[in-house]
Order: structure tokens, then sequence, then C-alpha cells
């Protein structure tokens, strides 16, 4: 065994004790329970504070301080805490918690936080950095101006609120490094790194022992703290965090893949063998965590007065024409990635920390001197992202060729094994405060995404918690026109109106996996606002006529040849059958969520819609002598993604469903009237969701497995999480790819929600060539297991455990079996 894989094996063993170890000393995890008083309805005596002098709109970093005695150590000391753009707590020297959640001005997130456990008898300095990054702000960020806040719960806390007593002092050893489209040729809007001189630093700041009697008096803002629906101005319109608090535990970088004009040993690695560059030098060491992760890199050094240290990180290195290839690959690649600075004071033992988490494989230090050698004590990263717990189970095997079925030969599936670990690592990178499309490049919400990824995390984790706020996150998002954003919380606004109806679909698909009704009931107006604005742009011939803003539906190629711009298909002006079948899709679960509510004439009326339309799209886009479905009228082009719609939405006959998704997964387009066109368009690794959704529809489950020959290419490559589209992609991380997750449960072992709210259960498993199937998920009463194995017979053997209270039905090649809650054996 190398030295690199040794380590590896060392971390993925003691990780989990780490996590409770630094969750005890620091506070992060969730915190200690609190029973808050009610501040959503009635201003805060508190007040939002900034700093007295500088631009509230411009970029910044700040230190906020307040000392507070104590008569005795507190059993609950209960504060809500929110700041913009962002903060990071301490209690006498201790990080306890960062905030606020992401949100928008007008739901403005504050955390609720019991500090009891932190504080002591007498003297306790409450202490919070506070930055706005200004002009480098992340597109997911949205703010109103530089503030802080705390509010005391009750009497006992009120010493604690934020007013003029409050010290403040603006960190100028912060500038920002820009990391932007010019820099790395890409879309890329996750904000600016940081740049820190430590010279100018105030080293100690946040510790009880620093004196800040030079520090400026806070200002109070003009206007009083409300929460959301108070007051006669905009600004912050508070509402409490729902979410969990944000995970963080220490990961360790594995192996040391270059070095230049410097030594570096696996030891430091472990953080027990420092590094020493001499000085006049620069030297390079190129660093790889194994896989891609999340994380605040924590780089420690000493010494080395006026040296200069640029972080960089990246998912890949490049080859000389910019194509990433295989990801384990060093050799004749380059570095080109985001970066931070830090420049040394010549002290001991300094730790630089960005303010915002950082998304990397490979880490490279380049590190130049100047008159003084400089140490690198340590580099530790602290992994971050949203506490999912990995609930669900999944493992298969298949049998020796030749071999007659059961038998005890059967083999282990690895490469669904590493498909499913892949997937799980992406979901996780691709979760925080709100989901993200990609931790590298956007770190946005983006409802196409959302949607495949909230269905991972009921099915996974069973945490419905981040879906409820994606999806009132949207809600919140809509604008005059009745759509709602692609991405919310975003501070550039953006429209995709084939996402306003997966955030539809979206909603649907909570209801139908949570009771919810309040809840559901009040996206109502929302659902329907972005159903009117569809309706409104139909032509006569029952097809969408032309449609504004920007109409994707898939990175396929090449459709960009209409619009100029990426995942448009055809037909966005003359008519779409891809645009118009996704509409149908919608209402007919627009109408199941209406009919729920009572609303049972509107809900017919968008059936009958939904049905008027298929004939439409059927009528003028069916080529007969093909056997497809057209992109338009004009049957010009064909792609798979017209063909898996029109399955989905029963635009073609039940009875032709099983072999039109045969054709088109054959990649032929034979239709005589196809133009230049020899083969369909593909759907890429997003669609490929719905492709999976229609077989499973169409009873051709059996057909998921081997469409997953481009999970397998991604992992022969070297991808350690799941690419945005295929080569050559620019994230290596989006979570729409990570789809497989859901389906190996929902498709596989067939397990899905019967009725609304998961009251009951249909488990229809389709396991291919596969011999055994083992799979387990939470559901909202419980846990349901499921153990198949295929008999000599094409029988279904094995056994299904649902939660006491939950009934359902097993079914297997026609026949029926009736399941109850417990165990109970299968023979079919």
């Amino acid at each position: 065994m190398s030295l690199s894989v040794y380590i590896i094996a060392v971390m993925k063993a003691i990780l989990p004790f780490l996590f409770l170890l630094i969750a005890s000393i620091t506070g992060f995890g969730q915190l200690p329970n609190a029973t808050p008083t009610n501040w959503t309805n009635t201003y805060w005596p508190a007040r939002w504070i900034l700093h007295p002098t500088a631009p509230a709109r411009q970029y910044g970093i700040y230190h906020f301080r307040k000392t507070i005695e104590l008569p005795q150590k507190p059993t609950r000391f209960v504060v809500h805490v929110s700041a913009d753009n962002r903060y990071r707590l301490f209690v006498n020297g201790r990080a306890v918690a960062m905030g606020p959640a992401r949100s928008d001005a007008q739901n403005w997130n504050y955390e609720t936080l019991d500090l009891a456990p932190f504080m002591q008898i007498g003297r306790n300095v409450l202490a919070a950095q506070v930055w706005n990054m200004g002009e480098g702000i992340p597109f997911a960020q949205m703010t109103y101006q530089t503030g802080f806040l705390m509010q005391g719960d009750g009497a006992v806390e009120k010493v604690a609120n934020t007013d003029a007593s409050w010290k403040v002092y603006q960190n100028l050893a912060y500038s920002p490094v820009k990391n932007d489209m010019a820099k790395l040729q890409t879309y890329i809007v996750a904000g600016d790194g940081d740049r820190v001189d430590a010279v100018q630093y105030p080293w100690g700041w946040e510790t009880p022992g620093y004196d800040d009697k030079t520090w400026l008096a806070a200002k109070l803002f003009g206007y009083p703290t409300k929460p959301r629906g108070l007051g006669s101005d905009g600004n912050w319109g508070l509402v409490p965090r729902q979410i969990p608090m944000m995970q963080e535990y220490p990961t360790r970088l594995a192996a040391v893949r270059r070095e230049e004009n410097g030594k570096m040993s696996a030891g430091f690695l472990l953080g027990t063998a420092p590094v020493t560059v001499k000085a006049n030098t620069k030297a390079v060491f190129l660093l790889d965590q194994g896989h891609l992760t999340n994380a605040y890199p924590e780089l420690t050094v000493s010494r080395g007065k006026g040296a200069v240290v640029t972080l960089t990180y990246a998912e890949a290195l490049v080859d000389a024409k910019n194509q990433k290839g295989n990801r384990n690959e060093v050799n004749g690649r380059t570095m080109r990635g985001f970066e931070d600075q830090y420049v040394a004071d010549g002290n001991a033992r300094r730790t630089f920390r960005p303010l915002w988490f950082r998304t990397y494989r490979y880490l490279q230090l380049t590190v130049e001197t100047t008159k003084e050698p400089l140490v690198l004590e340590d580099l530790v990263g602290q992994f971050t992202g949203y506490p999912f717990e990995e609930k669900a189970q999944f493992s298969a095997s298949t049998s020796q060729p030749g071999t007659p079925l059961p038998s005890t030969s059967a083999r282990v599936d690895t490469t669904l094994k590493a498909i499913w670990d892949v997937g799980w690592r992406t979901a996780q990178l691709c979760a925080g405060e709100t989901y993200y499309d990609c931790p590298y490049y956007e770190q946005l919400q983006y409802v196409g995404d959302t949607r495949i990824q909230s269905l991972i995390s009921l099915y996974v984790s069973g945490d419905d918690r981040l879906m409820r706020k994606a999806i009132l996150d949207y809600d919140h998002s809509r604008f005059n026109e009745g759509l709602t954003q692609s991405r919310y919380p975003s501070a550039d606004f953006q429209v995709i109106p084939t996402f306003s109806l997966f955030w539809v679909c979206m909603v649907h698909d909570y209801w139908m996996h949570r009771t919810d009704d309040a809840f559901v009931k009040s996206m109502l107006p929302g659902i329907l606002s972005v159903l009117d604005w569809h309706e409104q742009r139909l032509t006569k011939t029952g097809l969408n006529g032309p449609l504004t803003w920007w109409n994707f539906v898939d990175w396929a190629w090449p459709w960009s040849q209409e619009t100029g711009i990426g995942g448009v298909p055809p037909g966005v002006n003359e008519g779409s059958s891809i645009l118009t079948l996704q509409q149908v899709y919608t209402y007919f679960r627009a109408a199941d969520l209406l009919a729920h509510f009572g609303q049972n004439e509107r809900a017919e009326r968008y059936r009958e819609l939904g049905r008027r339309l298929n004939k439409a799209v059927y009528t003028q886009c069916w080529d007969a002598g093909g056997g497809l479905l057209a992109d338009t009228p004009s049957k010009k082009t064909f792609s798979q993604h017209a063909n898996i719609l029109a399955v989905l939405t029963d635009a073609v006959p039940v009875a032709q469903q099983a072999a039109l998704l045969q054709k088109i997964m054959s990649g032929r387009a034979d239709a005589p009237s196809a133009t230049n066109q020899t083969s369909l368009t593909q759907a890429t690794f997003y669609f490929k969701f719905y492709l999976f959704e229609a077989l499973k529809k169409a009873g051709l489950g059996d057909q998921f497995i081997p469409q997953l020959k481009p999970w397998r290419d991604m992992l022969a490559m070297g991808l350690t999480t799941f690419a945005e589209q295929p080569e050559p992609t620019r994230s290596d991380c989006h979570a729409w790819s990570a789809s497989p997750l859901y389906e190996l449960l929902s498709i596989t072992c067939g397990i899905r929600p019967a009725e609304p709210g998961f009251r009951s259960v249909r488990i229809e498993p389709h396991l291919g060539d596969l011999t055994t199937v083992d799979g387990r998920m939470p559901h909202p009463s419980g846990e349901i297991v499921v153990q198949f194995q295929k008999t000599p017979a094409g029988g279904l053997a094995g056994s299904v455990t649902l939660p006491a209270n939950l009934t359902g039905t097993l079914r297997w090649q026609g026949k029926t079996m009736v399941l109850k809650g417990g165990k109970q054996v299968v023979s079919m």
C-alpha cells in the first residue's frame, strides 16, 4: 500500500470521530436546542449596526465586539443573529456559528443560537466578523447593505443587543482577488477571492485578551429592526432560519503530486512535518485531495515576512488544449483556477482562512519569499455542507455467465456501488444553505437542477427541509409576468420559463412525498400564475407561439442555431413539440394539486387543455414514416427529448410507448423527412432523468441499468463527482447528474409513493440483468427495506419490510401482492 493510499484509509476511519470532536469544541453543527421567544410579529429593540464612516454598500470586512459581565455561568443564553452580507460569530475566542442562510432582503434569515455552552462567569466577549464583497459579490448572495444584528431573546440576554455600545473595526488587511470570467475563460460567478496582508491584520481581535480601546463605537442603522411584514420602509424583512446549521469537520489532503524548488513530505499533509521555503525563492507544491471537496482551507505559516503565498483551487488540471482529460493525470498539465493570497508578516503560527469555502480536488501552493525563509506549518481543510445523513443503502449482484439462478457465485456489481458513492458525494457537494447547481463555478439554486436534487435528498436522507426552503425561495422569486426566476436567491435576474414549469412539478413532488397541505396550498397562487403565462402564449395551432426569455431544455448539441444561446430546442418561435409537451406534463401535475384542494373544475380544465395540446402536437409533429415525434411541425429535426416527453404525457398512444423508447435509445433518426440529421439529438446527463422516468412509466425499467454507461465512463475518466455534461465539460460536479441515486431506489428497487404524502407505497422492482438487489430508504413513518432475488423460473423472492402503519402493493410481471406494516416474505 502506498503512503497516499494509507493516508486516505486512515482519514476515512477517523473522520467521523474528528467531526464529533470538532462539533463539541467549536460549536459547529447544530447548536444546542433553544426555546426562543417569537420575534416574527414585533419590532426588535436591537438595532442593525455598521461602521460609522465606511461606505455601507462597498467592499469591506469588519469586526464587531462587545464585552458583557455575567454574575454566573448561564444555563441558557439565546440570541438571534444576522448580518449582511455574512457573519462569523465568536464567543470568548471560539467560533460558534456562521450565517445568515442565503435569501433575499424581504426574506432575510436570522439564526437563533444558544451561546450558554461557550460563556463563563464574569467577563465574556461577543465578537463577529462581518463582510460585504461589494462589486465582487457572488451572484448567489443578495444584499441590502453592510450591517450586523444581535437580539437577546429575554431579559438576561438583552445585554447582548446590538446598539452603540458595540465597537467596530474595519479590517484593511483584506482586498479582493478577481476570479472572474475574464480570468478563468468560462462562466464563473462565485465571487472574488481573498487577499490578506498579515501586517495589517488585528490578530487576536476575537479573543477576550485583545485591547479594543482604539475601536470606534458602532453606528446605528437609520430605521427600526423589523420582521418581514412590518414597517414603512424596505431594508431587511427578517424571517427565522428554516434549515439546520452547516456541518464542518476537518479533512486533509491525500498526496503531494508535484514540487518545484522545495521538498514536501507526506508528513506535512498530516500536520507533522513543516516545510521551509528558502529566502528569495519561488516554490510550487501541487497537492491532491484524492476527490473533490468543499472546505475552508486553513494554512498556518511562520516567519517569511513579505512572502506571498497563493492558494489555487481546481477540480482538475488542464493540458495544452485546455482539456481536462483523465482527472487523475498531472504530468504535462497545468493548474488554472480560483485563487486566494496571503502575505506573511514574519510572526509565528499565523493562520489564513478565506471568508467563504473553496471547492477543490487539487490545491496548489505557490510561495514567493523575499529576504526571509517561510515555514509552512500546516494546511487542513474544514469540510462544510448541509448536514444530510446518508440513510439509504443500495447494493446489487449479478451471476457469473452461464450460472443458474440463484447462485452463491453471484458477484457484487462494483460499478453500481461506485456510481452510488460518487453520486452521493456529488449531491452532498451541491447542497449548502441552498442547493447548488455546481459548487465551483456558480453555487446557484436552479429549478431544473433542484427538482432532481430534492428527490435525491428525500430518498437518500429523508430530510425535506432544504427542498421546502427551495420551493419557498422560488415562490419569492416570482416577478410581474407571473413566472419564477430560473435561479434564486440570485443578485442577477434570469428567467427560464421551462424551469418555472418544473417548479410546479417540484411542488407536486413534495406533495406526493410529504403531508404538508397548508404549505402546498400556499403555493397555488404562484402555480396558477406560471400556468397562465404559458397558456397565454399558445397559438391557434395548439403549440406555443414565440416565447421570450431563455427557453432552456438541455445542453444538447446542436441546440443553439435558432436563438444563438445554448440549450434551446428548435421551434421556440414557430412552435416546439418539446416546449408544448413540457406544458402538458406540468398541467397534469398541477391538476392533481388543484383537485386535492377542491378546485375540481379548474383541475379538469387543465387536464382537458393538456389533452388538447397532446392532440395538436401529435397531429402536427408525428412522422408516421419514421415512427417518431419531430421537434417542430416542419419535421426537419428529431430528438430524444420530444419523444421522452411524448411518453411522459401520453401524447403517443400507450401501446406504442415502449417501442418508441426502444427506438430513440438506438439513436437513429430514420424519419424520411429528417433533413441532414442521421441521428437523434441526444439527451445529456440532465435530461436523462426524464428518459429514466419514461422507462419507468412504459414498463421498461429493466433498461435503466444499461443506460448508465455514461456514468461508468465518467468513473473511468477519474471523476470523483459527476459532471455537468459530456466531455468537454465545464463543471465536474453537477447534482443533476446524480439522478441515478434516486432511480436505483425508485426503478431498480421500485419504491414509489402510491398516493400523496407517501401514505401508501407501490413497489415494482426492475432488476434487469441483476440477480439480487438490496435497498433501504427513509420514509416519514420509518424505513422501507427490500431484498429481492430472481428465481430460476423468472420469479421474485425475498422480503419487504415497511413501517408499522404503512401499507402498499408489490408488483412483478403482472402479479400483485398486498403489503402491510412489518416484514413479509416475497415469493412471486
